[in-house]
């Protein structure tokens, strides 16, 4: 199942573990030329599909995979919009399901992404670090005793593990304590992401927490202050709705109801604003989405999404279609 059907109506929307890996004694992929790139990209794939996972994987070649798809990718969280933009000697290596995505030849030789739905940062890091350690079988990573896996980035050192909870906060966005949040998270090695994770903005008060610190930490301690940093930041979130205006709340809920069921044009920012409505709307109790899952529409009525299925189109023409997509959606609600 695809993390974005999340049927949990809670703030926390899904998991994210990301593992780098680089090869011993091979320059990283900033230092290759396109064609020593290709090569080893080429070589690292055949070995890994010759693994067994217990899944089933396919693999993308990057450099004949076109711009739309490879952004429609970005926006499904499968792969970084840096990976999309460079896409000469690279390729992927993507499970059915699309939890599971192999980066090769981005910032570091491997980067193994496992992301699932809700909080289960336990479960994601068990099958991503199974996943390395079938790799590690038949690949020798470049690994130092003093500082742990080496990486392209040297924010990466150590364990080489990111891991990321994105998370709806409109509640708590609302009281403006987000900032004080982000400060207090900053101290005891967390951030917060946007949307896209580094370097992105937040869309529709979604934010990702990410561990900053993989030097000198074990994975269980990283992934253990994530998770108890977020049901904290769970639980904040659940009291400031609490504390929410009823009535303001049901206005803000209804008019953005009442636009997506109508209107005949929406953008994507403006989409994106009223579906987070709704998804506060549902976790309040205000009304019943009937498990059509809002963040399922808000991911797939992306730009790139939209070409996607239905070819080149004009701003003013993806406009027109992701509103008729909108009233369909609610057509199957009722």
């Amino acid at each position: 199942m695809l993390w974005f059907e999340n049927k949990n109506k809670t703030a926390s929307l899904s998991t994210r573990i990301r593992l780098a890996r680089n090869l011993k004694n091979v320059p990283f992929p900033s230092r290759l030329k396109p064609s020593e790139l290709k090569n080893i990209s080429s070589s690292i794939a055949r070995k890994i599909m010759a693994c067994d996972f217990g899944m089933k994987m396919r693999m993308v070649d990057m450099d004949s995979l076109g711009e739309v798809e490879a952004y429609a990718m970005v926006e499904r969280h499968i792969i970084s919009p840096k990976f999309a933009a460079n896409r000469e000697g690279r390729a992927l290596l993507l499970s059915e399901d699309e939890s599971v995505s192999i980066m090769l030849g981005e910032e570091d030789h491997i980067r193994i992404q496992v992301i699932k739905s809700g909080l289960c940062l336990k479960e994601a890091y068990s099958l991503a670090e199974k996943i390395e350690d079938t790799i590690s079988s038949v690949l020798d990573f470049a690994y130092s005793d003093s500082l742990g896996f080496l990486t392209e980035c040297p924010t990466n050192l150590g364990t080489g593990m990111r891991a990321s909870v994105m998370l709806h906060l409109p509640a708590t966005e609302s009281t403006g304590e987000l900032k004080n949040l982000a400060a207090a998270a900053s101290k005891i090695g967390l951030t917060f992401r946007g949307f896209y994770g580094e370097g992105s903005d937040a869309k529709a008060s979604v934010y990702q927490l990410s561990n900053q610190i993989s030097l000198g930490v074990s994975e269980e301690n990283a992934l253990s202050n994530l998770e108890n940093i977020a049901k904290q930041i769970i639980e904040r979130e659940d009291k400031a709705l609490e504390k929410y205006n009823k009535e303001a709340l049901q206005d803000k809920v209804y008019r953005s109801l009442g636009i997506l069921k109508f209107a005949r044009r929406l953008d994507t920012k403006e989409m994106m604003t009223h579906l987070s409505a709704l998804m506060l709307g549902e976790r309040a109790g205000i009304i019943d989405l009937k498990d059509k899952v809002p963040l399922t529409v808000f991911i797939t009525l992306q730009p790139s999404m939209i070409k996607r299925v239905a070819g080149e189109m004009e701003p003013n023409e993806r406009d027109i279609y992701r509103a008729e997509a909108m009233r369909k959606y609610f057509e199957t609600i009722g």
